[in-house]
């Protein structure tokens, strides 16, 4: 019973999250919490590096069979990504949405790389979630199974979050 009711927490979570995100970016009055807000994006930009790094990092560990490094370095990433979503979540609550300037293929590259990045990001969480259980509760069977399709999705997904972020930094306000 205690299964199925994580699974189902899991679910809702991989539903909600997207919702309020897609509500927040259609906000067009925006409450004002202070300058500080700004700087999320760069913090986020810094969230996703330390987490590809963490995240490739602990690939290497359970290569070498070292499990508890490896279940410290992935519980940092995971944790990282609750980060990230708060930070992601208060900066378009009180911000508006940055347009790209660029023009020609950077921006159509600059667009490949967005929009799949928000695509696989929905997919990911999901998959993340799965497998972070998975492996609390000691169902290693099906965490490897799992983390087989979501380790190369959250890795995408953490790098092009960074690609993202560099080509529209310029041109932040």
């Amino acid at each position: 019973m205690k299964k199925e009711y994580s699974l189902k927490t899991i679910n809702i979570i991989s539903i909600v999250v997207p919702v309020v995100v897609a509500v927040l970016l259609g906000i067009r009055s925006k409450p004002y919490l202070g300058e500080w807000t700004s700087v999320l994006p760069h913090l986020n930009a810094c969230i996703n590096t330390l987490t590809s790094v963490l995240l490739i990092t602990g690939l290497v560990l359970i290569k070498q069979k070292k499990q508890m490094a490896h279940r410290i370095v992935m519980t940092s990433a995971f944790s990282l990504g609750g980060l990230f979503l708060v930070c992601y979540v208060l900066y378009h609550l009180t911000n508006s949405s940055t347009s790209f300037g660029g023009e020609g293929a950077v921006r159509v590259f600059y667009y490949f790389i967005l929009i799949s990045h928000i695509v696989l990001s929905l997919v990911v969480l999901p998959l993340v979630l799965r497998a972070f259980y998975f492996a609390v509760v000691q169902d290693f069977q099906r965490h490897k199974k799992l983390v087989k399709f979501a380790y190369p999705i959250w890795l995408y997904v953490s790098i092009t979050g960074v690609i993202a972020y560099l080509m529209i930094s310029p041109y932040y306000a």
